[in-house]
């Protein structure tokens, strides 16, 4: 998918689909590229999200932009995404290390014992929303839950997004480790430093996808395994 994106990232920053372009069918590149849909739809989603195309029912993709902006993930912005998250998710951490309860401290710790033995991707995922959850629940402010869930699907959508194209799974297991570690501990410090550890890296790892070199013009996307 990587390779697929790559190529079709490069053509629009090149010029060679030029902004209100339409792409080819799905269908002609998946023969192109010889890949198969799923992992062409894959590239295409990510393309979307950055920016550069938009989808229109019935019509096909066409080309927005030719250089990447500010990722969207569902209804939000990335920046402003991570903008709430800071106000929000790194207090709630420190209240959460105060506050936390035995059932707060197994829930999270099961869960990121899951966390760290899925191999599957959209499940870790799915298992990545229930973690911020978790610890605003373990904040014992129903506001910062609710926050939490409003913003929910802007998470999963960015979660996938920044694994597929970041590699960020298994740094991320090692991020939310030290947020449990500090909530075992109590300390609100701790809590508040290593959840805000947490977004400064996904904060870094989104500024490297969007402004990632172009593909190299002579690369070719070989057929799948």
């Amino acid at each position: 998918m990587e390779a697929v994106l790559g190529h079709l990232r490069g053509a629009i920053e090149r010029g060679t689909y030029a902004t209100g372009d339409k792409l080819p069918s799905e269908a002609e590149l998946c023969r192109t590229l010889e890949v198969s849909r799923p992992v062409l739809r894959e590239a295409l989603r990510a393309l979307q999200t950055m920016g550069l195309t938009v989808s229109r029912t019935g019509k096909g993709t066409f080309v927005v932009a030719n250089t990447v902006g500010d990722p969207t993930f569902g209804d939000y912005a990335a920046g402003d995404l991570l903008e709430v998250r800071r106000h929000v998710e790194v207090p709630a951490a420190g209240y959460a290390a105060l506050r936390r309860t035995p059932e707060n401290l197994d829930r999270l710790t099961r869960l990121l014992g899951r966390m760290e033995q899925e191999t599957d991707t959209f499940v870790w995922v799915a298992m990545d929303t229930l973690f911020h959850l978790a610890v605003a629940e373990a904040a014992q402010n129903p506001v910062f839950r609710r926050v939490i869930e409003e913003i929910r699907d802007a998470l999963a959508r960015q979660s996938a997004f920044l694994n597929e194209l970041g590699g960020r799974r298994e740094q991320s297991d090692r991020e939310h480790r030290a947020i449990v570690e500090a909530l075992i501990a109590g300390s609100e410090r701790d809590a508040a430093a290593a959840m805000s550890h947490h977004l400064d890296r996904v904060e870094t790892t989104l500024a490297d996808i969007v402004c990632a070199g172009r593909a190299d013009t002579s690369a070719e996307v070989g057929p799948e395994a």
